[in-house]
């Protein structure tokens, strides 16, 4: 029986119609960007995991840092507790981030991690004594599937069925030239009631790897400041280079209040979740007043062999190579986004940093249930590829160790398919 077939019998898989997928691919071994299944057939990983890998699988680096730490430690409770790579992690990574950043939270995945900032700016208000219980986000949004992280996310497939459950947020259109001072003006008339603003900088991934400008976000931003509206940058998936700088939020010149991560942190080794802040959120929560603690943990909260896969993830994400291969990535699809975006069955392309999207024309309204998906994914399985569409939405985030010919046969085969299918 193989893998696939013993799967089938026991396993429930995230984001599948169990009734109508077949079966899934059993995968036995990574090396780069290359993932082999029980067969021996090769696929280029060109999503990296779900946008977690950075450097290649089964990178010897991480692998050799992991080993020496487990024989170390493996876990230790974190509350009342610390250790050595949850300390270093924090002190070598908040000096990465926006100068404002002065505390890391540490959690399990992004999901949590948003779960972190939501609670914290929900109590950073209760603590100073205000109720401010609305939360501001983009439509389209995604921060995850937990049910805060829901709550703050656009309204779509992913929350149908619990909408009725999720708690009132407020939300708006991407920030454009033509409405940003309608947008600030909306934020000023709710200033008293709104308790932060959460966004995905620059792109949002899950909506079909929407993009969109630096500068009216800044704007944004820099106003919610001067209301005193707190800001959470989900940086989950745009961290670590995505979007062609260390972080999205070095395009802006404002400096959000609350930063969130996890995927690309470990170079997505393994599950690790983090959300950093301000003094002046920290020190809301101190108190004589015992009610006024951050309630909020996991059971493996700051991991220590999570935290030395993200400490070895940062030597690898600070080395030359890593900076010059983000930027060949970057040039190579623009010069394919110029290529591509004249041919007829495409209705958009868009590029920011690593991450190339292509909106296929189907005559209808983009949509995540297109039926166009299932044939475009099983297309490029077929030809060694893994390519989850978006929907109608074809998008390439490869590990940034992918090599000039693994992309080319990517870009070839992806002109292949518009023509073929």
């Amino acid at each position: 029986m193989t893998l696939a077939e013993r799967d089938a019998k026991v396993i429930w898989h995230p984001y599948t119609q169990m009734q109508t997928a077949g079966l899934p691919v059993g995968i036995v071994k990574g090396e780069g960007a290359v993932l082999f299944d029980e067969d021996g057939k090769q696929y280029i990983d060109a999503i990296s995991s779900w946008w977690v890998n950075l450097y290649g699988h089964a990178h010897p680096y991480i692998a050799q840092k992991i080993s020496e730490q487990l024989t170390k430690l493996e876990h230790v409770i974190f509350a009342g507790f610390t250790h050595e790579p949850a300390v270093q992690l924090a002190e070598r990574l908040l000096p990465l981030l926006p100068d404002n950043q002065k505390k890391a939270f540490y959690s399990d995945n992004g999901s949590t991690a948003i779960e972190v900032a939501l609670k914290m700016c929900l109590q950073y208000w209760l603590n100073k004594g205000q109720k401010r219980t609305k939360i501001l986000a983009f439509n389209n949004s995604y921060h995850g599937d937990t049910f805060g992280a829901m709550a703050v996310s656009g309204r779509s497939a992913f929350t149908a069925a619990f909408d009725e459950l999720l708690f009132e947020v407020d939300f708006i259109d991407l920030p454009t030239r033509e409405n940003i001072s309608d947008l600030k003006s909306h934020i000023s008339n709710l200033r008293s009631e709104l308790a932060c603003f959460i966004f995905e900088p620059l792109v949002q991934g899950s909506a079909g790897m929407l993009m969109y400008e630096a500068q009216y976000l800044d704007e944004l931003l820099h106003h919610c400041r001067q209301e005193q509206v707190l800001t959470i940058a989900d940086e989950v998936f745009t961290g670590f280079g995505r979007t062609g700088k260390r972080f999205a939020s070095e395009y802006l010149t404002a400096q959000p209040d609350i930063m969130c991560f996890s995927k690309g942190l470990t170079g997505g080794t393994m599950a690790l979740g983090l959300t950093t802040c301000t003094q002046a959120i920290y020190d809301a929560f101190l108190s004589q007043d015992k009610m006024k603690t951050l309630f909020h943990g996991h059971s493996f909260t700051a991991n220590p062999i999570a935290c030395t896969a993200a400490l070895a993830s940062l030597d690898l994400f600070e080395s030359d190579d890593t900076l010059a291969n983000i930027q060949r990535i970057k040039q190579r699809h623009s010069v394919f986004m110029e290529q591509v975006k004249v041919h007829p069955k495409i209705r958009a392309v868009r590029q920011t940093g690593t991450i190339i999207a292509m909106e296929w024309e189907t005559g209808e309204q983009t949509s995540y249930l297109s039926s166009l998906r299932d044939r475009i994914y099983n297309y490029f399985l077929d030809a060694g590829i893994i390519l989850r569409p978006l929907g109608n939405i074809i998008y390439i985030l490869p590990p940034y160790c992918i090599t000039d010919r693994q992309l080319d046969y990517i870009y070839r085969k992806i002109l292949d398919a518009l023509n073929e299918i």
